[in-house]
């Protein structure tokens, strides 16, 4: 990422949604470009304070963003297409205007010219980055996750010591195992890291994660032990606190299988840590449907009415980040299983195909489909038709007999 922000001629910032990702990366351009950064965005709200004086382009969306037919007109994205073009020819041809604030303020402060050999040790590094992720979408090209996964554990050998190996390739092999599901390697690779990766908080999440999917004896507990020392160091967070409640759920469905009287303590553990996660930042919907999912499940009416209470909510967060005009597998799904709580079954089918078309790893579509069964089950409990919520399952069923 560093590497394209200083090396890139040309950077567009689409700022949105106000993504602390993107506005970190703007200030980094900002410091080292006088000029050739052209900020976007959707006239849906002001810019945040600090970047409103930043020359950006503004592009209106249909239905704004929060509704699920959000879209970019023809017209809009001409105009937006032709304003970028404007800019950047400005830029190529001159006279040059500086668009950094800090660069408008202090006339001659100096930009950073780096010399060639790291210039030329960033294009390397970049140029290896390809290579490596040819190689790593190649191996997830075979037929099987069985097949792609002895094609990673190659990728892994040749890369001999781990500790000489930068930390974006461990990482991308690392979640490569996740997306094939093999998570005796993953873990195993997280256990052979080093340690100043090792204690990244999202390895160690991951880690986590891949600790509860292989469930070997003790794994579980280490998982929590994990998650636990996270939140000591940082607090409370969404995807900790989400991967904590997925662990929990696990249990209480296990427990609920042989009918144990630990079931309901889990599913109560469960829940409280996803709402915890909820309410840590309300922005992320990924513990707020689950935590939803799991009071219909328990089915109490004080349950039932704090899912009616969390609805509203966990819809205006997926909705911010695209709603069913998203791209992102999560959203979608994330919609659809709004509308099968809700029975909206004409939204559920048209949204249906958008998931089965974006989902590229099988234990995605498992996740998802674990929260359309136990809704499924909650359903019948409660004497409600699942006809058609029965389908939707199907069609999952399929499409992972596919992946």
């Amino acid at each position: 990422m560093f590497a394209r922000l200083l090396l890139s001629e040309y950077v567009v910032a689409d700022l949105t949604l106000s993504n602390p990702n993107v506005f970190y990366e703007l200030g980094i351009r900002h410091a080292i470009k006088p000029f050739t950064t052209v900020p976007i965005y959707a006239k849906i709200h002001p810019l945040p304070f600090d970047v409103v004086t930043v020359r950006a382009i503004g592009y209106n969306l249909k239905n704004g963003i929060f509704s699920k037919e959000t879209s970019l007109s023809k017209e809009a994205a001409e105009n937006l297409k032709s304003e970028i073009t404007k800019r950047i020819q400005q830029a190529i041809n001159g006279p040059q205007a500086n668009d950094s604030p800090l660069f408008e303020l202090i006339p001659k402060f100096p930009a950073i010219e780096l010399p060639y050999e790291v210039t030329q040790s960033f294009r390397e590094r970049v140029s290896h980055d390809k290579e490596f992720h040819k190689r790593l979408d190649k191996a997830k090209l075979k037929p099987s996750n069985r097949e792609r996964c002895m094609d990673l554990l190659e990728i892994q050998q040749e890369l001999g010591d781990l500790r000489k190996i930068q930390a974006s390739v461990l990482l991308d092999l690392m979640l490569s195992f996740r997306s094939v599901e093999a998570w005796n390697k993953m873990t195993d690779l997280c256990e052979a890291f080093p340690d100043y990766l090792k204690n990244n908080i999202f390895v160690r999440q991951q880690w986590a994660f891949s600790l509860n999917r292989r469930n070997k004896p003790g794994d579980r507990n280490k998982a929590i032990s994990l998650l636990t020392e996270i939140m000591k160091e940082y607090g409370p967070d969404p995807e900790t606190l989400g991967i904590l409640g997925r662990i929990h759920k696990d249990l209480y469905r296990e427990a609920k299988e042989k009918r144990s009287i630990k079931a309901l303590a889990a599913l109560d553990e469960s829940i409280s840590n996803y709402i915890k996660g909820f309410e840590s930042d309300p922005r992320d919907y990924y513990p707020g449907i689950n935590a939803i999912t799991l009071l219909i499940e328990k089915g109490d009416e004080k349950s039932l009415k704090k899912a009616e209470e969390l609805a509203p909510t966990v819809s205006f967060a997926v909705a911010r980040r695209g709603g069913v005009s998203s791209n992102n597998y999560w959203d979608l799904a994330t919609v659809l299983e709004l509308d099968c709580i809700s029975s909206d079954w004409v939204s559920a089918g048209n949204v249906l195909q958008k998931v089965l078309y974006k989902v590229k790893e099988s234990w995605m579509l498992k996740s998802t489909l674990g929260n359309l069964m136990m809704l499924k089950q909650a359903r019948i409990s409660q004497g409600h038709d699942t006809e058609k919520l029965q389908e939707i399952i199907n069609e999952f069923e399929k499409c992972i007999c596919d992946l």
